[in-house]
């Protein structure tokens, strides 16, 4: 792992170098598309400012990459994991957003891509790769998530505060996106039923075990005592044997065979 992450670094700065120090969008893509599937993200949301900048970039990022997994499934154009609930649009002209940023002081600026020859090369890029026809806007339409407009030029608070609170009004009440109760009494229910069958497999199959181990221990005895009545059976084969008496031939007959021997 350590190797690897190694790897993946070298190539970023290689590409961070080749790049006009910038990220290529390949990698930027996968980054966000790792945190955004991270459990923090899938449990508790998310929110994305001023990313994807254009309709090629979202449709990257939220479309979907995985292999259909059934031919009778219709397919998603979208991963449903992160495509956006809710999408925000701040309107606003050019002339208001440069007004805007002029005005900003110079301690919020410094460092920043707000100054005023960065801001207005930010604004063209975005202009131009945002068209009347293709806007990242587009791409949320058509995916039946319609983006929420809200005009800016309106607010007349120092700090925005209309329009954030039009952005929490639309946005609702904070949310968590894991189970819900009826949820996790379901997951507790299956995860006892599920512990229950285990414990009871167990049992069966210490049953098992100690059945078998009867067996066994009750061979070994039968064996046992077999090989013992054996042993004393050949013992007392073998005493009985000792206890016989010697057999002596008559006098008469051992004479008889002597005196025929001497003819």
């Amino acid at each position: 792992a350590a190797q690897q992450a190694q790897e993946t670094l070298d190539l970023l700065n290689e590409s961070k170098q080749e790049n006009n120090d910038r990220y290529e969008d390949q990698y930027i893509i996968q980054f966000f598309t790792e945190k955004l599937m991270s459990m923090p993200c899938q449990n508790q949301g998310f929110v994305l400012d001023g990313f994807p900048k254009n309709y090629n970039r979202a449709k990257e990022l939220f479309g979907n990459k995985e292999e259909d997994e059934e031919d009778d499934v219709p397919r998603l154009e979208y991963n449903a994991k992160i495509m956006p609930e809710i999408v925000i649009s701040l309107e606003a002209d050019d002339e208001f957003l440069k007004k805007r940023v002029m005005n900003l002081p110079e301690s919020v600026v410094a460092g920043t891509h707000n100054t005023e020859d960065l801001f207005l090369k930010r604004l063209a890029e975005f202009r131009a790769n945002n068209t009347d026809d293709q806007t990242v806007l587009n791409y949320f339409d058509e995916l039946e998530v319609h983006p929420e407009s809200i005009d800016i030029t309106t607010d007349t608070s120092s700090n925005m505060s209309q329009v954030v609170e039009k952005i929490v009004k639309t946005v609702g009440r904070a949310r968590n996106y894991g189970p819900t109760e009826e949820e996790k009494l379901e997951m507790e229910r299956i995860k006892m039923e599920k512990k229950m069958k285990q414990e009871a497999i167990g049992k069966l199959e210490q049953q098992r075990k100690e059945d078998e181990e009867r067996k066994e221990t009750r061979r070994r005895k039968d064996e046992w005592a077999a090989r013992v009545k054996e042993v004393k059976e050949q013992e007392r084969g073998s005493a009985a044997s000792s206890k016989l008496p010697t057999q002596e031939l008559p006098y008469e007959t051992c004479d008889a065979h002597t005196k025929s021997g001497t003819y």
